[in-house]
């Protein structure tokens, strides 16, 4: 059944790469899977269809990041619909890129709802049901550009990134009482359709990693899912860098 049997897991923009992946690691690891998607819904339906090949139950859930009430209805629905929640993983994002003096304030905005506002929103909302379920779990998907940046035109992306790092500290104190962990993943550049591994400009990233490749989708999987199941119960409060050496 996995390790994660009986588990009820939330994964915030799951509907494509690292969300998708990480959905389809915590199904195979037994749990049953919500995800939530702002565009391509075919999309996010194949995803549950995967995770219903797989014998668990999943649940697409329209919901942007950007609004707040949409971010808390989806917590919600995922608990009422699948029973419970276990498991929420902050990973709804989007990558801001320019120079520091072409970046608007509406840019700013969005992006300090999306990667900030959205994860503290959910895992307020979250609380409750982790603690009904005797403990629970926590996960916020980062960047390794929280902690370098080795290149300009991120200013605002890295920005938002580190601001997940004070939450997570926060909320490993606010909830750790409760037996549930917080912690944060920061992957490297990794293949996805955000940034491709033969993108022109991957062989520019790819000189910055100490194993000279991209992260596939599934390397951070496999990290979010350690977190989650019984070998996390006793890591919360830190961040764990999956970037190939680029932060070494």
């Amino acid at each position: 059944m996995g390790e994660l049997a009986g588990k009820v897991a939330l994964v915030t923009g799951g509907g494509r790469g690292i969300g998708a992946a990480i959905a389809l690691r915590l199904a195979r690891n037994g749990a049953d899977v919500a995800l939530t998607y702002v565009q391509a819904p075919e999309r996010a339906a194949a995803v549950v269809r995967e995770i219903e090949k797989l014998g668990r139950r999943g649940l697409a859930i329209a919901a942007d990041a950007a609004d707040p009430e949409a971010v808390t209805s989806a917590v919600e629905r995922a608990a009422t619909e699948l029973g419970r929640l276990d498991i929420l993983v902050n990973n709804a994002g989007i990558a801001p890129y320019g120079p520091l003096e072409d970046v608007r304030i509406e840019e700013v905005d969005t992006t300090l709802a999306i990667h900030v506002r959205a994860a503290y929103v959910a895992s307020q909302a979250a609380a409750h049901h982790l603690r009904d379920g005797g403990g629970g779990r926590i996960i916020s998907i980062g960047s390794s550009l929280a902690e370098r940046v080795p290149y300009p035109g991120w200013t605002l992306y890295s920005m938002s990134k580190s601001a997940l790092i004070g939450l997570t500290k926060g909320l490993a104190r606010d909830l750790g009482p409760a037996g549930i962990t917080a912690n944060l993943v920061h992957p490297g550049s990794t293949d996805t359709e955000m940034n491709p591994a033969d993108s022109p400009d991957a062989d520019f990233e790819r000189g910055f990693t100490a194993l000279g490749r991209y992260a596939r989708p599934d390397d951070i999987a496999a990290t979010v899912a350690h977190l989650a199941g019984p070998a996390g119960a006793y890591i919360t409060g830190t961040a764990i860098t999956v970037d190939g050496g680029v932060t070494a």
